[in-house]
């Protein structure tokens, strides 16, 4: 599995990425996300690599922390690993919208969600990405933070609808560099290239 995980990363020197892994998750990685690591990869072997890994998840607590984010909105579950991340971060009043096309892969990670006693905080919409974002932009809806972990080819479609759904100040991570050209254009964020798990965009409102 260790493997698996430093194949997937932007880092293609295993050795320096193992190296990351050893010094900032060791003994850092909660308990609960472990075992839907492992539970990943026994249901889907080598496709379980489409979860976040470790260090992402882990940049993704900090992140969520230092904002004081209470409502996010995520696109893109799989089992839930950096669900699980976004839940356990936020208070326990916070809301999260996770939306994903296939229940079956939310459902690995739920028992792990439910352990952690976190499920009251996650609202799961089994649905395409599209329709949900309208019906939110529909209702006026604001979130803190929004996460990106889907369908690649539509990151620019998602683009203009989650600039409007995210707060002035609030911010976006996207799982993918391949749009970085366009995104470092935009006139209305501030950006940022993480180079962790296989790559992270951070995008901060500030229009």
């Amino acid at each position: 599995m260790a493997d698996a995980l430093v194949c997937k990363t932007i880092l293609k020197n295993e050795t320096l990425q193992q190296y990351i892994f050893d010094v900032s998750t060791k003994g850092r990685e909660h308990k609960l996300l472990k075992e839907i690591r492992e539970a990943s990869f026994e249901k889907y072997s080598s496709n379980a690599i489409m979860g976040v890994l470790p260090d992402e998840g882990l940049f993704l607590s900090i992140l969520l922390k230092l904002m004081n984010a209470k409502k996010t909105l995520e696109i893109g579950v799989f089992t839930g690993y950096s669900l699980l991340t976004t839940a356990l971060a936020l208070p326990d009043d916070g809301k999260i919208i996770a939306v994903d096309p296939s229940r079956e892969a939310y459902e690995v990670g739920l028992p792990f969600i439910r352990e952690a006693g976190v499920e009251h905080k996650i609202t799961f919409v089994e649905s395409e990405a599209f329709p949900v974002l309208d019906e939110l932009l529909e209702k006026g809806e604001q979130f803190d933070f929004v996460f990106v972990d889907a369908d690649k080819e539509n990151y620019k479609n998602y683009h203009e609808k989650l600039l409007k759904l995210v707060k002035l100040g609030g911010a976006i991570a996207r799982a993918i560099m391949d749009l970085n050209s366009s995104l470092a254009s935009d006139p209305r964020i501030e950006i940022s290239q993480v180079p962790i798990g296989d790559g992270v965009t951070l995008c901060r409102r500030i229009i």
